[in-house]
C-alpha cells in the first residue's frame, strides 16, 4: 500500500516537472518566434482566451493569468501524453515516433478545439505558421515528454498503481 502511494507520488512529481519543462520550452519559443512583439503582450494574449479584448487593456495581472494558464494547459498535455506513453510506445514502437504523435496532436487540439472555443475563436491559420507551430509542439513538448516517460517505462518506473 504505501509503495503504491510512494510510486504515485513519484508518477505526479515527474508530470509536475516534466510540465514545468515543456511550458517553459513553449513560452520561451513563443516569445522567441514573436521577437518583434513584448512579452506583456504574447501572454496578455493568451489570457484573451479566457478574458477576451479585456486582457489587452489590463495589467500586469492579465499578463500573470497569460502565464498561469499557459502553464496550466502544458501541464495537462503533460498529464495525459505522459499516463499514455506505455499506449503510445506500444502501438508505434518508438519515442521519436510518439513525440511527433504527440507534438501533431497538440497542435490539432489546441487549434481545433481549444481556441475556438475560447474568447479569441477560430481564425484562418497560413501553412508555414501551422508548420512551424507543429515543429515548436515537437519540440518544446512531444520530445521532452516522450524521452522522459520512455526513460522510466524502460526503468520501471511507471508503475501507478
Amino acid at each position: 500500500m504505501q509503495k503504491a502511494k510512494s510510486n504515485k507520488n513519484k508518477v505526479l512529481l515527474n508530470i509536475l516537472g516534466i510540465g514545468l519543462l515543456t511550458g517553459t520550452l513553449d513560452g520561451l519559443a513563443a516569445l522567441i518566434l514573436n521577437y518583434k512583439i513584448s512579452p506583456v503582450i504574447v501572454f496578455k494574449f493568451i489570457a484573451c482566451g479566457v478574458f477576451g479584448k479585456a486582457a489587452f487593456k489590463g495589467g500586469y495581472e492579465m499578463v500573470a493569468a497569460g502565464v498561469v494558464f499557459h502553464y496550466v494547459i502544458a501541464l495537462l498535455f503533460t498529464n495525459a501524453f505522459y499516463l499514455l506513453y506505455p499506449f503510445f510506445k506500444k502501438l508505434m514502437q518508438n519515442a521519436y515516433v510518439v513525440a511527433v504523435a504527440y507534438g501533431c496532436t497538440a497542435w490539432l487540439v489546441m487549434n481545433l478545439l481549444v481556441v475556438p472555443v475560447s474568447k479569441i475563436g477560430f481564425h484562418p491559420i497560413k501553412l508555414p505558421t501551422i508548420l512551424i507551430g507543429i515543429a515548436v509542439l515537437i519540440i518544446c513538448l512531444g520530445l521532452p515528454i516522450a524521452l522522459i516517460a520512455d526513460r522510466h517505462y524502460k526503468e520501471g518506473k511507471f508503475t501507478v498503481a
